[in-house]
């Protein structure tokens, strides 16, 4: 598998993570970072960026943690219960790799979009280096820190989209996340579909709606 995909310079493709990126189709300010779910790679969640906001620039890495060969963003000791240090230490890994790819893709400060474990990881990075982000979209995300003190995420707009039948996220661990967050400064919108662990067409409309009020055109 190749290291990167880039249509933009091949000579970009020894960034710190495995990923692709499209480039924006029409000027806006920003564009989306694609986080995978659990046993996903960097192509995984391409076409719902397409659909979500048609004209963004995409950046989607693959996560550098591999349980049973299926990569993953961070270690977890079993289902649920996550290695809080190893959160935090990809947390950064990642923001490092955010900021890395905006000085080499010419592109602002993205909107996650992540699911599942690809979301577990936005909100932690959301909580230790909000700088990095425009914002989140949150795909069936549980709370990755169980003790956080701290804030700065100042208006920091944030959509959790929970499954009311989900069998893997708790439905109170997807409402202590929307606390956590408000918490801290964090602007909230805490929606639950009649859905499961499973994407919806629901999802992506809501997704689409909240990130297209968010995109704004840039002077040229």
């Amino acid at each position: 598998m190749r290291e990167s995909l880039s249509p933009v310079d091949p000579s970009l493709r020894t960034l710190s993570f495995v990923h692709r990126f499209e480039p924006a189709t029409e000027h806006a300010a920003t564009p989306l970072l694609l986080l995978h779910g659990t046993g996903g790679d960097q192509n995984d969640l391409l076409s719902l960026g397409r659909m979500i906001a048609p004209h963004s620039a995409l950046l989607s890495p693959r996560g550098k943690v591999l349980e049973n060969g299926m990569p993953r963003f961070f270690l977890r000791l079993a289902e649920g219960v996550f290695d809080e240090d190893d959160v935090r230490r990809r947390a950064h890994e990642l923001a490092d790799f955010v900021e890395e790819a905006g000085k080499a893709y010419g592109i602002a400060s993205p909107i996650a979009v992540g699911y599942s474990n690809g979301a577990n990881i936005a909100a932690a990075i959301l909580l230790l280096r909000p700088q990095v982000l425009a914002g989140a979209v949150l795909l069936r995300a549980m709370t990755p820190l169980a003790h956080f003190e701290g804030g700065g995420l100042a208006d920091k707009p944030v959509l959790i989209l929970s499954g009311a039948r989900d069998p893997i996220i708790p439905a109170e661990s997807a409402a202590r996340l929307a606390a956590t967050h408000a918490r801290v400064g964090a602007t909230v919108e805490h929606r639950t579909l009649p859905v499961g662990h499973e994407l919806s067409q629901a999802d992506v409309a809501l997704a689409r709606s909240w990130v297209d009020g968010r995109l704004v055109p840039v002077d040229t």
